[in-house]
């Protein structure tokens, strides 16, 4: 959360603009979204049986005490969307966090680094801009007394 959202006082900030959409959607077949939205279902189904009717959310996401039902919705909701960003499960939260993160990084700057890399032709560009930004100003000659730029002339 601390990396993908803001604070109110001490509070996380949630919104569809902050939290909720920072992260790219991967691109997903009709049948895996119907996958992904039945899964959904399954979790609100899960919170939504009669001995869980009484629940708060915090009483139902206590790790100690979260019903076996719903954690199973959960943990397969979870492998169904991880399957959509890449086959091979993720070993670790960090890992599925660093994974995102390259994704939107990709989607923020497509000409960055990793675009530049497979388009030849924006590289060399980048090559050549870099080049012609690159301080090109002729070294003072050899009696010429040291430039002080750190102010104006005259100023002591």
């Amino acid at each position: 959360m601390r990396q993908i959202t803001g604070r109110m006082k001490s509070d996380y900030m949630y919104s569809v603009g902050v939290v909720y959409n920072t992260f790219p959607w991967p691109d997903a077949t009709p049948t895996q979204r119907a996958q992904v939205e039945a899964l959904a279902q399954a979790v609100l189904d899960a919170r939504a049986l009669p001995k869980n009717a009484t629940s708060t959310l915090a009483d139902l996401y206590d790790p100690d005490t979260m019903p076996a039902e719903l954690r199973r919705a959960h943990r397969e909701l979870d492998l169904a969307v991880d399957r959509l960003y890449r086959r091979a499960p993720f070993a670790s939260d960090r890992e599925r966090v660093e994974h995102l993160f390259t994704l939107y990084q990709r989607l923020v700057d497509p000409l960055g680094n990793d675009g530049a890399r497979q388009n030849r032709r924006v590289a060399r560009r980048r090559t050549r801009s870099d080049a012609d930004t690159a301080d090109t100003s002729p070294p003072p000659a050899p009696d010429a007394p040291p430039r002080d730029d750190a102010g104006p002339p005259g100023a002591p």
